[in-house]
């Protein structure tokens, strides 16, 4: 049996498909994937050795360095792909059901941020916690693609 995961960016106008079983699923501290992810860190999944296909639109690529591109959606700018000569990683929250695949590694870890070690150790609430902070979330409608492959997409109804 043949793993296959699907997944795609915020919008929807990017979608990909890999089949097979990931190799390294991985966090990455450095400062170079802090600044490409937005983020304190950026978690990837290796996609060498798969089957690995676009199946809706084409990621737009920024060279980071002589030997890396990181690939994008060029409409919401969703954070896809880390693109280095012994093959490509793709952002683990791209994927529809990222849980699949747990990180089993840390890369950089001289980059790394002191307090995240510390992340899971904070208050938590629920998004709906949120609710009287801000009377318009009552009214939010996503247009954020679903997690799943669609035929179309957007929908007409919000194009």
């Amino acid at each position: 049996m043949t793993n296959t995961y699907t997944g795609g960016c915020q919008c929807g106008a990017i979608r990909f498909r890999a089949r097979g079983t990931p190799q390294d699923s991985s966090i990455c501290h450095c400062r170079m994937c802090q600044k490409a992810f937005g983020a304190y860190y950026a978690p990837l999944v290796s996609v060498r050795g798969m089957e690995f296909e676009w199946t809706r639109g084409q990621r737009k690529t920024f060279r980071s360095s002589n030997f890396v591109n990181r690939g994008f959606c060029g409409d919401c700018g969703t954070p896809l792909t880390y693109e280095a000569p012994d093959g490509m990683a793709v952002a683990a929250g791209a994927f529809d059901d990222p849980s699949l695949l747990p990180p089993t590694i840390q890369w950089g870890v001289e980059g790394k941020i002191g307090f995240v070690d510390h992340l899971h150790e904070l208050p938590g609430e629920r998004t709906e916690a949120d609710l009287a902070a801000g009377s318009f979330l009552h009214q939010i409608v996503s247009y954020q693609h679903p997690d799943h492959d669609t035929p179309v997409w957007p929908p007409e109804d919000h194009a």
